[in-house]
This record gives C-alpha cells, structure tokens and sequence, in this order.
C-alpha cells in the first residue's frame, strides 16, 4: 500500500471509529452525531442554521491537529416516505434525535494530520447490504457475550447490553450505553457466521497480544 492510499485509509477508518464530535458553521460550534448510510453518505439531524450556511466544517471528534476535520455539503430531507429510513437508521445508532430537521451529510474533502484528501475517499458504498440485517439480528438474538468480549479486547472497556447496529464486511457498528463502538475485525466477512468468526479471531488475537506484553 502506498503512503497516500495508507493515510487515506486511516482517514477513512478513523471517521468510522468517530461518529460523534462538533459541526462548524456561521461563527457557531455545536455537538453532532452522525450515521453512516449503505451508499456512502451519511445523516444526522441539524439545526435550519447548518443548512444555510455558506460552509460547514465537523471535526471528529474535536478540532486537534490529529483529528478529522470534513469539508461537507449538507442536504435537507423530511423523515417521511423512504428517506425516513436514514432517520430510523440514525435512530437506530444514536437514540432520539436533538433536532427535528434532517440532513444528508456528503464529504467533499477532508484534513486529517496535515494531509488534505478528497472526499470521494469517504464514499463508500456497504457492499455487504443485503445481508446486514440479518448480521445484525443473529448477533443480538445469540451470543450477546461475544460482542462484549469483542468490545473489551479492542478497547478495554465493559459494555453493558451491547446491540449491533451496522455490518460492513471489514467492521461492526456496537451501541452501548453512551455512544456506538466501531469493532474493525481482522478478517472481512459476509454473513452471520463470518462476522461471529472475525469477531472471535478479534479477541484471540488481543488476547495474545495483551499476554505477550504481560511476558515482557
């Protein structure tokens, strides 16, 4: 991988490890939480001021010199009909909303640690679509200890009643208590069963790296 296509992939990762940090618009800095959606794009509820602003600015998650920093366009949709699914979807991540007006957030560049990217970098589409509900349902409805311990190995931290609400095939989206966990697994997968195999190889893998440095 070269450097450029390395840095643009941390860039990438690290937006998805960081859906929560500030928006930047008009003199104004406010908390924002955002959704990613299966074309690339992403959502979040907005105040009217955003989307009149000549430019806005969200740092995840704060404004430092090693976070993200995304030149967005934001356009306003109403949460009925079918765009009403990426409300639910931001719901599903996030709880009740701040604000009653709605918006589709698309990266238009980005700077992150010195370096400015393109925002075609940040437009993903999930490739494994048509098969994250089921991802999501089998690893709520079964061994719900696995996302826990998966959580604990990448972060060191205990979730209480963790819920998968996102499935890629390089990564699962985990809300906890206060906010939504990104577990980036070493192996890509495809269905259930792939997505529970990468998330063990996840916690064998921490959990021999933690002996090893245990050994030193």
């Amino acid at each position: 991988m070269s450097e450029n296509a390395e840095i643009e992939e941390n860039a990438y990762r690290w937006l998805r490890g960081h859906l929560a940090g500030f928006i930047r618009f008009d003199g104004e800095r406010v908390a924002l939480r955002i959704a990613p959606l299966p074309d690339g794009r992403f959502v979040a509820p907005v105040m009217v001021a955003m989307l009149l602003a000549g430019e806005v600015v969200i740092e995840l998650p704060d404004d430092g010199e090693d976070d993200l920093h995304l030149m967005v366009s934001l356009t306003p949709f109403h949460d009925r009909g079918e765009d009403g699914r990426a409300a639910d979807r931001w719901r599903a991540y996030h709880g009740d909303p701040p604000d009653v007006n709605w918006a589709f957030i698309e990266v238009d560049a980005a700077k992150f640690r010195g370096y400015f990217i393109d925002g075609e970098v940040f437009r993903r589409a999930n490739p494994i679509l048509g098969n994250e509900p089921a991802i999501c349902r089998a690893l709520n409805a079964g061994d719900r200890d696995l996302l826990r311990r998966a959580i604990d190995a990448a972060f060191r931290i205990d979730a209480a009643d963790p819920v998968a609400v996102g499935a890629d095939g390089s990564g699962i989206d985990v809300r906890r208590q206060f906010d939504v966990a990104r577990l980036s697994l070493p192996t890509p997968f495809e269905d259930a069963a792939g997505a529970e195999a990468a998330l063990r190889a996840l916690i064998d893998s921490e959990g021999n790296s933690r002996g090893a440095r245990l050994r030193e």
